[in-house]
């Protein structure tokens, strides 16, 4: 209950930063997703879902957003 605690009365720093975590997980799990799709055992079952792209535009965005919350969570 306590982490919930801390999440619901967390400052803006805080949430920027928890958003930017959820990036880079949504980040690290396409990685595997594309590497999986890049190892598939029948070459014409490509697929349909860009996860180069997504991996690309969630690192960005995640990052983007750590910065912008370091500052803010090092002032405390």
């Amino acid at each position: 209950m306590e982490f919930l605690e801390r999440v619901i009365f967390a400052s803006d720093a805080e949430l920027l930063a928890l958003w930017g975590v959820g990036f880079l997980m949504v980040a690290g799990f396409a990685t595997m997703m594309e590497r999986r799709r890049m190892k598939r055992a029948r070459i014409d079952r490509v697929g349909w879902v860009p996860w180069f792209s997504l991996f690309f535009v969630s690192v960005i965005i995640g990052g983007g957003l750590l910065a912008l919350a370091l500052p803010g969570m090092m002032q405390g």
